[in-house]
């Protein structure tokens, strides 16, 4: 045998050898289970609020304890339908065209057909997809017959299975549906908040409970399968009815609100404890976070006399463009990858997770989808070493809007653009300036207004919106078109015309 042969046929055998090495140690996607709470403050987390949180949650303390807290997380809008437009589609909500308010249980979907969604991106990658909770996102349903199908749910949006409610858990029809179908039909009226149809046999306390446990049940038979799986949990609570179930009354001593908060957080410690009990822990991402602040209906002055301050520092609450209405908590625990007990001071947003997943599976996002949607998986793995966001765009319920970036944040309204004063619209809003500019490093309350001092800033700003809105995009890319003409002053200001133009 030659010397020649001798090399090729010792190459081929080392080839042979070391090629099983090197794909068994490939690693394989990971599970990623995203726990959507809904109107839970920053500071009702205990381990986040610290001194000014009475509110007991060992469970996500435990999570944060073994993960990364991120202590400048955003949702990209101040009340609920909006911001989870924005976490499913990695898009702005107010690109779409609900440039205000919230759906109802009966609205028509909000995302459309065509448009690329979390679940359906990492239904291309090899990834079981389900939605288990609040959707709240429109879908059809008969008002005139409540056993007819259910149509154009989740599962027409990206996801194999769904099973939850069609919107807050204050809004008709109040009925559990799988998939296409109601569980029991909407045949009665009942009321809580709204009065609407009902099925026969639903109660509001049922709900997280319920929804607990579909979503044990569901981890457990992923765990079987061997395929990665990603789970969206957006749980009805702490939101209205404040309804904790007889074993969590009395439990905080806060009142009604301190215990369905103590019943979320215990609902997070079965769904962590699932995990664990599958032997899947190691390699599922959990990401734990809220669809905006915390809501006045908890209660929130006799809250703070008793030392519980929900949105902790900062000012305002849900609906607010003031930091109150979408500063959230955001913990990640991956143990194969990220560090324990970390934070991160990175500016994040919700519409984030789109490029995350993206990135976190090798993929590409097409032009057309995530617009407004970062990776934060450098942040997650500590290896980041600069800002991520370029600014985060925040929005209030009344369609005001605010962009952040670095220290500064400028808001382009006189109010609070939502529920706390002042009131949009109000005669003190009417006596205020019409732009805000707040340095967040020197006072993240909210009280000194500097747009005086630093016009560069306003205009700096301004400008870097404008050009949010007119690529129809915030990230690198073609630009894109927004669904509707985008009307970047909500409250009228006739001194200062340079920022009434519309987008298109």
């Amino acid at each position: 045998m030659s010397a020649t042969i001798r090399f090729l046929a010792t190459l081929v055998l080392s080839i042979a050898l070391v090629a099983p090495t090197l794909h068994a140690s490939e690693p394989s996607k990971p599970n990623i289970v995203y726990i959507l709470c809904d109107d839970l403050g920053y500071g009702d987390v205990h381990c986040l609020g610290g001194e000014r949180s009475k509110i007991a949650t060992p469970n996500i303390d435990r999570l944060a304890a073994a993960g990364m807290t991120f202590t400048e997380a955003h949702s990209s809008s101040a009340v609920c339908t909006p911001t989870r437009y924005g976490i499913l589609t990695g898009r702005y909500n107010w690109r779409s065209h609900l440039q205000k308010g919230v759906l109802n249980g009966y609205s028509e979907p909000l995302i459309a057909a065509d448009r690329l969604t979390v679940p359906a991106f990492l239904k291309q990658h090899g990834y079981a997809t389900a939605c288990i909770g609040k959707w709240h996102l429109g879908m059809d349903i008969s008002q005139k017959d409540p056993s007819a199908p259910v149509g154009d749910g989740p599962t027409t949006r990206g996801f194999d299975y769904y099973f939850g409610i069609s919107a807050s858990l204050d809004m008709p029809p109040f009925s559990l549906i799988e998939n296409n179908r109601f569980t029991e039909a909407p045949t009665v009226e009942k009321k809580w908040g709204r009065k609407g149809a009902a099925a026969p046999g639903f109660e509001a306390v049922d709900v997280l409970p319920t929804l607990t446990r579909k979503a044990v049940e569901h981890i457990g038979a992923q765990a079987k399968e061997g395929r990665p799986f990603f789970l969206y949990l957006p749980l009805n609570s702490p939101h209205t009815p404040i309804v904790p179930t007889t074993e969590w009354q009395g439990k905080s001593g806060l009142g009604a609100y301190g215990d369905f908060v103590m019943e979320t957080d215990s609902a997070v410690g079965e769904v962590i404890a699932a995990l664990e009990k599958n032997g899947i822990a190691g390699n599922t991402l959990v990401i734990l976070t809220s669809d905006n602040g915390c809501s006045p209906a908890a209660g929130i002055p006799a809250l703070e006399r008793q030392g519980h301050f929900p949105s902790e520092l900062r000012r305002g609450h849900k609906a607010d463009i003031f930091d109150g209405g979408h500063r959230i908590p955001f913990i990640a625990r991956w143990p194969d990858k990220i560090k324990p007990g970390t934070r991160s001071d990175q500016l994040i947003c919700l519409t984030d997770l789109m490029a995350t997943c993206a990135e976190i599976v090798g993929g590409k996002l097409p032009d057309n989808a995530g617009e407004d949607s970062v990776s934060i998986l450098p942040a997650l793995l500590g290896t980041a070493e600069q800002p991520l966001q370029e600014a985060v765009v925040h929005h209030s319920i009344n369609g005001s809007f605010a962009i952040r970036q670095g220290q500064w944040k400028l808001e382009l309204c006189a109010s609070s653009g939502g529920w706390s004063d002042p009131k949009p619209r109000s005669k003190e809003a009417k006596q205020l300036p019409p732009v805000q500019l707040y340095d967040m490093a020197k006072e993240a309350g909210e009280r000194t207004n500097e747009y005086k001092a630093h016009p560069e800033i306003v205009a700096q700003l301004t400008a870097l919106l404008k050009k949010y809105i007119a690529d129809g995009r915030s990230t690198p890319g073609s630009p894109q078109k927004n669904d509707v003409a985008i009307q970047l002053l909500k409250e009228g200001q006739p001194d200062d015309e340079a920022l009434r133009k519309d987008g298109d």
